[in-house]
């Protein structure tokens, strides 16, 4: 039997490449997040320790480390603001990046589907024509027998 070739396959194997490429882009994009989540809660952990350590103070001693918290609370806000904007950003990519893996993956589906096909076609084919040759043997080898 002739080995099976299908047409697509290069297509095929162009879709599994780009499959695989924004999945391991998509798991980059999942780490970046992750890790700017957890830069944010430490940055809020910071804060709270602090404003604690501020309320644990006597009245004189809180009250100049509360002015010097309050100067400096706008750059920790600003850093905080930030680092919001940045999950939110990462956030929508990541949504478009699963999107686009689902769509490369439903039609890298697609396509198995039309290879598996193919090639069950491809295998009727050939049994028919085998079996035909043998049909065609048998019918001669009994013509020679009989004369």
């Amino acid at each position: 039997m002739r080995r099976f070739v299908w047409r697509l396959q290069r297509v095929l194997d162009i879709r599994i490449m780009q499959e695989r490429k924004a999945s391991s882009e998509l798991l980059v994009l999942t780490e970046k997040l992750a890790s700017t989540r957890g830069e944010l809660l430490v940055q809020k952990k910071i804060l709270e320790s602090i404003i604690k350590n501020i309320a644990g103070n006597s009245p004189g001693k809180r009250l100049a480390e509360q002015e010097f918290f309050l100067k400096n609370s706008e750059a920790s806000n600003n850093k905080i603001k930030k680092l919001k904007d940045k999950i939110h950003e990462l956030e929508l990519q990541h949504k478009q990046k699963i999107y686009e893996v689902i769509q490369l993956r439903k039609a890298k589906e697609g396509m198995e589907k039309l290879r598996t096909e193919a090639k069950e076609r491809y295998i009727k084919e050939q049994e028919k024509i085998e079996q035909k040759e043998l049909d065609e043997k048998a019918n001669i080898l009994f013509v020679r027998n009989h004369n």
